[in-house]
This record gives C-alpha cells, structure tokens and sequence, in this order.
C-alpha cells in the first residue's frame, strides 16, 4: 500500500475511534518504497541521493518502508493517565515474541527504542523501528519489523538517526527467506495478547 494511502487510512479510523464511531483498529501491511521523517529528523540524517522523503507527524528521525517490511499501526484509546514511552514498551515486546517464535533473540538498547539483535557478532543490529503519535488520546503510527526486506536502503540515510549501529532483518538473522505473511499470522496473535489487557482498561465508549 502507499504510504500516503495508508496514513490517509490511519486518519480516518483515528477520528472514528476518538468519536466512538468504530471499535479501537489495528492496521497490518507492507508498504511500497518509501522514505518518511519523524518530528525529530536532522538533515544530516536524509538521504545522499535525490530520494523523496515524507514529513511526517510521529515521533523519531527518518526511516524507511518498503517490501518485506512488516508494518503495524495500532489505532488504539491508551488508559489514563497516559504512558506513551509504556505503549512503545508493549509494541517493542510484539515484535520480540515474534521474532523470538521464528528462532531469533532480540532485546532492547537502553537509551533507544526499537528491538535490537545483539551478538555474537558484537554488534547492535536494530531489526524493527517504532514511531507513534496520541492525539486526543488514541495512538497512531506503530512499529516496523524488518522480515525479508532488502537493507540496501540504510546505506542511503543515517537510519532513526543512529549512527553506531546496523539495521538488520529476519532473513539476514537466519540466513534463510522468511515468509512475510507468516510473520504476520504470528505477530497478530502476539498483539492481541500484549494489547487486549491494556484496552480492556480503557471505558469503551458505545459504537453510533
């Protein structure tokens, strides 16, 4: 899907969910190639060719989508009072169970979000970035999980604005192809577990 298709999307649903109009929605899908730039971005971090960048309105520096990249944007109400940094706690930790079901040990790095595989090639490699935005207390944007996609891309920009560290993918972890759909089918069933109890929190309003 094209990413401005997708945000486009994300919006609607948002301002249904905030209206109690739609049940809280998450969206899973791979993204044709694009570059976006969170709030923070320097433009030391952009791309050295001549590569379209969308600004966008989540947190963090650039990154890129693309194929063999899965994408979850959760459009979800957040209890009060508000814990931004704990929902990024929760999607990190989808992606960590996900990857930890296909044979693959992932962590985090104080002091920086996303899910990192750490050695034995005693290295940091982040393998999926998150980047979210609340507004009127319903989140947007979500996580992206690097599964089969080609890494070229990070060569072209200084990814999330980190510079010390790799990007890696699952297929590159495992040496093997990954199916993307099936990482999917996993990841599914692990974000309703870590969600569900937290949205059980939240008063549902009644749907119009």
């Amino acid at each position: 899907m094209p990413y401005r298709t997708a945000w486009d999307l994300q919006r609607d649903i948002h301002a249904e969910v905030v209206a109690g109009s739609r049940p809280q929605t998450a969206l899973l899908l791979e993204h044709a190639p694009v570059f976006t730039a969170g709030r923070r971005t320097s433009p030391s971090d952009l791309p050295t060719d001549a590569s379209t960048v969308i600004e966008v309105d989540r947190g963090g520096r650039i990154t890129w989508h693309g194929p063999g990249q899965l994408v979850c944007y959760p459009i979800v109400a957040l209890p009060q009072p508000f814990d931004v940094v704990a929902h990024v706690r929760r999607l990190e930790e989808v992606a960590i169970r996900t990857c930890r079901d296909f044979g693959i040990e992932t962590t985090r790095v104080p002091g920086r979000s996303g899910v990192w595989c750490s050695p034995p090639e005693n290295s940091d490699r982040k393998i999926a970035a998150v980047g979210i935005r609340v507004a009127r207390g319903v989140t947007m944007h979500g996580i992206a999980l690097n599964v089969t996609c080609d890494l070229d891309w990070a060569q072209r920009i200084v990814p999330c604005g980190i510079t010390d560290a790799q990007v890696t993918s699952m297929t590159a972890e495992l040496s093997m192809p990954v199916e993307l759909l099936a990482v999917a089918d996993v990841f599914e069933q692990h974000l309703r577990a870590v969600l569900e109890p937290t949205l059980s929190l939240v008063r549902p309003r009644s749907l119009a």
